[in-house]
């Protein structure tokens, strides 16, 4: 043990000798949740519209207000004719364009269908459809009170409604994306910092040429291999506490299920990070090419395929069953599982027994991989 103790402090002094290892450690975990906590959101309000109004009337300046008064809606301009809707679309001054004929309030007034075109930017598809549907949902909120209107003016009663959907959402029921967001970039951040942390373990020894002097000390494999993880390990914990803490108090992200089942997960998930790091550094020769070999081939794959950014459920039948060999897709929805829904062991252990499966796998790929390296 007092060998083991002498390769962590030795691991820990050369981490020392280098400042700036201190704020990438500690500092930019935090604050890349709090950039990511905030950029990171699939929310879409204030979409700037432009009003189209060629019938300059009382009718459609109340259709005009219902837009306004809308938290998903910004009026970016009005102008008069449809030809001038290109130049606010081509710069991005607006995502969707409202054009009201001339002849809205004849309709309204006299009991006709009046149509509404709508120009939509389609560049983001996921965003456009989105504010095409709260304006379709707007619309006819308002063409139904008109209808309704008109036969109370009419001295009919207004018809009942036929079908009344109570919506209630059980997990995160203000709908805010932060609260699904934050949980996977947590993940995200853990696997980015101690990954690469601990690939430059034995690749730090290859490049500065001090690898075969630890060959000739009397410390066996296991104790170098251990005791050059152990203090990125620790480090990990204490990202884990700080990203966690920050989440809880900064965001107000709940965490609705069993803090101890969230830390005893989080050191399984640690362990694939760190042995999935010690790997790479067995198979490169200079730090550069440890994070560049990280990036590329590991990080980069497991973001895309994880469920971080994109649904597996929509992703070609192909590539689903792929999404089974990222360790970061079983972490994600256990993370996520006991802040918002406050589950348990009783429902997780799937994915929690297949995270370990993984990083048992992992770390003694690593370990073989590093015993010849070693050697």
């Amino acid at each position: 043990m007092r060998r083991l103790w002498y390769v962590m402090w030795k691991e820990l002094l050369e981490l020392r000798q280098d400042p700036r290892l201190f704020s990438i450690i500690f500092i930019a975990p935090v604050i890349q949740l709090t950039l990511l906590g905030y950029a990171a959101t699939t929310d879409v309000k204030d979409v700037p519209l432009l009003i189209v109004d060629q019938d300059r009337s009382p009718a459609s300046r109340q259709l005009i207000s219902r837009f306004d008064a809308s938290p998903y809606f910004s009026i970016a301009g009005t102008v008069g004719n449809v030809n001038d809707v290109d130049p606010w679309l081509e710069r991005g001054k607006a995502w969707l364009a409202l054009t009201i004929p001339a002849d809205y309030h004849e309709a309204i007034d006299g009991g006709r269908p009046a149509t509404l075109q709508m120009i939509a930017d389609g560049t983001d598809s996921s965003s456009t459809g989105i504010a095409m549907g709260y304006a379709a949902s707007l619309v006819n909120a308002y063409n139904q009170e008109l209808a309704r209107q008109r036969m109370l003016a009419a001295g009919h009663d207004a018809p009942p409604t036929a079908i009344e959907a109570r919506i209630r959402v059980w997990f995160n029921p203000e709908l805010e994306s932060r609260y699904f967001m934050i949980p996977g970039i947590v993940a995200l951040l853990l696997l980015v910092i101690t990954t690469n942390l601990s690939s430059m373990a034995v690749v730090r020894e290859k490049e500065l040429g001090t690898l075969e002097q630890l060959n000739v000390t009397p410390i066996t494999r296991w104790q170098l291999i251990v005791g050059k993880l152990l203090p990125y390990a620790v480090i990990g914990l204490i990202d884990v506490v700080l990203v966690i803490t920050v989440a809880l108090l900064w965001f107000r992200i709940p965490l609705l299920g069993s803090p101890v089942l969230l830390f005893v997960t989080s050191g399984i998930y640690l362990l694939t990070t760190l042995g999935l790091g010690l790997f790479i550094s067995t198979i490169s020769d200079t730090q550069q090419q440890a994070m560049m070999t990280g990036t590329f081939f590991f990080l980069t794959p497991m973001l895309y395929l994880s469920g971080f950014i994109f649904p597996i459920e929509n992703m070609p039948a192909v590539i689903q069953p792929v999404t089974y060999l990222i360790p970061l897709r079983y972490f994600i929805v256990i993370v996520r599982g006991i802040f918002l829904k406050g589950i348990g062991w009783s429902v997780l252990w799937p994915q929690i027994v297949a995270l370990l499966a993984w990083g048992i796998a992992i770390v003694g790929l690593a370990v073989a991989r590093s015993r010849k390296t070693l050697n």
